[in-house]
């Protein structure tokens, strides 16, 4: 199965997910949060840096959960629209 290339805005999107949870994460280790959120260290540096921009779902789940991002504030956080 051939994988469709990301478009330049599902890039950029990736991109400000990683630097939302990055900056959510504040002081703590990477290896502090991969580890409660159930994913490796590599996982955790990959998205935060933009090189996954389309991480699993339950991935963002876990990590939001452990960074103490609700859902709703990172997707605000991402795409510059608040739900409210």
């Amino acid at each position: 199965m051939v994988r469709v290339p990301l478009t330049e805005a599902e890039r950029e999107r990736g991109e400000r997910l990683g630097a939302v949870l990055r900056a959510a994460r504040g002081s703590r280790s990477m290896a502090e949060v991969a580890l409660e959120a159930g994913v490796s260290v590599e996982t955790l540096r990959k998205i935060e840096t933009g090189r996954i921009p389309t991480p699993a779902f339950f991935t963002v789940v876990a990590l939001a959960d452990a960074v103490g991002l609700p859902l709703d504030a990172l997707r605000d956080a991402i795409t510059g629209v608040p739900t409210g």
